[in-house]
């Protein structure tokens, strides 16, 4: 039987894959998006939603001159603090985003040494971004604990809805002209002729696309699809906890990070504040020791604690108010903390984009790759986190 024939194929339904298909479809391009499951199922629909332009604590917990690698990647994170706030009107769906600001706040005279140092850097990258002491928190964030004494703030920071940005983004690619497969998975990418073949099965049996160029945006599976087309793309997956309480009356305005551990905080426009900041859960794994992406991981006890503990140190008011759930969801991170995003080395016609901000990310990532595909060059330099810096290294 003849492939079905497509110009791009986009491996995967999170938030990029769906922002990505929708991109290209919008510029004409025949494009078929694949998911194994459902979309926005994965990472997409699990993570809290935080859009972090400013550098995370796992981008800075190493010291200086590890947040200066990290703001390699300010460029996108600039691209996107504007993407997002321009996505509902570009695509045409209702996308719910609040860029209300941002706090990354310390508790001693250390993390404010390591904050000021941070945002100086990221001042030098052009983000919006300045230290502002007890006295200014008091007049914007009196919901914070006394033990707060200085903070960065960042105005285009914010939040988006995880459980229906990837979803309103596929019925823009829908109404684009794309086609979305959902439950089908590839089993099989090949490059001959000159264009791309891929085989995926599903309830339906199995059946063979071709195409010009193929996107891989498939989060925790972006190796072993690489390992299928013979390409090195390292990433280390992770299983991170989130919590999320009842609803309660307009409490927190902003998204609220730490400079000294693992917090995130917000509020949801329905009343639910959102608990999180990284901190792990225990990810299955086979007897050969390879991640087992199909089972479920577990809540760790101590990460269940230690989240709330943190918590509720810089805002007591939460230990009033009742939780309803915790849950787990995996993301993936470099070993050096850059994207990996660009062309894939030795493999003509084939892309990549994931990274541990992938949902932040997401609408810069699905530019860079569109350009990409359409044979532009993208504004933002991607030397810094093209795949082939492992084969330079």
């Amino acid at each position: 039987m003849k492939p079905r024939t497509f110009d791009t194929i986009v491996i995967g339904g999170g938030l990029l894959g769906c922002a990505t298909t929708w991109m290209i479809a919008r510029e004409g391009g025949r494009v078929l998006l694949v998911e194994r499951d459902q979309i926005n199922q994965h990472a997409s629909g699990s993570n809290a939603g935080s859009l972090h332009f400013q550098l995370e604590y796992r981008m800075i917990e190493r010291g200086v001159e590890a947040a200066r690698k990290a703001a390699e990647a300010m460029p996108l994170h600039l691209e996107a603090a504007k993407l997002w706030s321009d996505l509902p009107d570009l695509c045409g769906q209702a996308i719910e985003v609040k860029q209300t600001g941002g706090l990354m706040i310390a508790e001693n005279t250390h993390q404010v040494e390591l904050l000021e140092k941070k945002t100086e850097i990221e001042r030098s990258w052009g983000l919006d971004n300045r230290m502002i002491d007890r006295t200014e928190i008091d007049r914007i964030a009196p919901y914070l604990s006394e033990r707060v004494i200085a903070a960065a703030h960042c105005p285009t920071e914010g939040k988006a809805d995880a459980r229906t940005a990837g979803p309103a983004l596929a019925r823009a690619a829908l109404q684009a002209g794309a086609q979305i497969q959902t439950r089908t998975e590839v089993t099989r990418l090949e490059r001959h002729g000159g264009r791309w073949h891929v085989v995926v099965t599903s309830a339906e049996g199995t059946m063979e696309l071709s195409a010009e160029s193929i996107v891989i945006a498939a989060g925790v599976w972006t190796t072993r699809l690489g390992q299928m087309m013979g390409a090195h793309l390292p990433t280390i997956p992770l299983a991170l906890m989130m919590t999320v309480t009842q609803r309660v009356p307009k409490l927190i305005p902003h998204l609220v990070q730490h400079a000294g551990g693992r917090l995130s905080l917000k509020q949801a426009l329905d009343g639910n504040i959102l608990i999180g900041g990284g901190w792990p859960a225990r990810l299955i794994r086979n007897a050969d020791g390879e991640p087992n992406f199909e089972a479920k991981p577990e809540l760790l006890a101590s990460s269940l604690s230690g989240n709330a503990d943190m918590a509720i140190r810089v805002l007591p008011e939460l230990s009033r108010i009742p939780v309803i759930r915790s849950w787990v969801g995996t993301t993936t991170v470099t070993s050096d903390q850059l994207p990996l995003v660009g062309p894939i080395p030795k493999q003509p016609g084939a892309f990549v984009a994931t990274g541990g901000s992938a949902f932040t990310l997401g609408p810069s990532f699905a530019q860079v790759l569109a350009d990409l595909i359409a044979g532009r060059m993208p504004d933002t330099d991607l030397t810094a986190f093209a795949p082939d810096r492992y084969e330079r290294a």
